[in-house]
């Protein structure tokens, strides 16, 4: 059995994943995410994916936002001790932080195909919309776990890739929506 990698995400109406939380990307709508009014059961998909978490994995620009942060955040205790593995040819073992659990760099789509064939659970993607688009391009990955929030953007960083690939059908595992006009989409690729 391989193990399963799941996107999960914060996205525009229009599939833009540019700075849900902030300007930190250079987005000029950065924030979107926090300008929606908070409504608690909108995020109960981040509750939920704790269970079926056993690793996790960043691109390299999305690793260097959230290691100074998530490794002291209260949110995200439950995160501390999970491997992590961040795929990039140019991060080295000198620029891995600390008090973060085991952290793993991988250098390629293929060493991604390689570890999703070990044994072992659920490893979930954050954030690294390129690194998404690479895997899912590879069709690496297997469940798009989605926060689709009413608001069009325009511009930015998109989930999917306009590369001419092979069709790829999606079965709808799960969703709902909510009052503040979230919809939460949860969706396995078909193979």
């Amino acid at each position: 059995m391989t193990r399963e990698l799941v996107y999960t995400g914060f996205m525009s109406l229009d599939g833009v994943l540019d700075s849900p939380g902030g300007g930190s990307e250079g987005h000029r709508s950065g924030g979107w995410v926090a300008q929606t009014d908070f409504v608690p059961e909108s995020f109960s998909l981040k509750g939920e994916e704790l269970a079926d978490t056993t690793a996790l994995m960043f691109g390299r620009r999305s690793y260097d936002a959230f290691a100074p942060i998530w490794p002291g955040s209260e949110d995200h205790a439950a995160y501390k001790g999970l491997p992590k593995y961040v795929v990039s040819t140019t991060l080295s073992d000198d620029d891995l932080v600390q008090d973060w659990g085991p952290i793993t760099i991988l250098r390629s789509v293929e060493d991604v195909a390689a570890l999703k064939r070990e044994e072992g659970g659920s490893i979930f993607i954050h954030g690294s919309a390129e690194l998404a688009r690479h895997l899912g391009d590879a069709d690496l990955i297997d469940r798009y776990n989605l926060l689709v929030f009413p608001v069009l953007l325009g511009a930015g960083k998109g989930l999917f890739s306009r590369r001419d690939v092979d069709k790829r059908n999606l079965r709808l595992r799960d969703s709902a929506t909510y009052s503040n006009g979230v919809a939460k989409l949860v969706y396995d690729v078909v193979r």
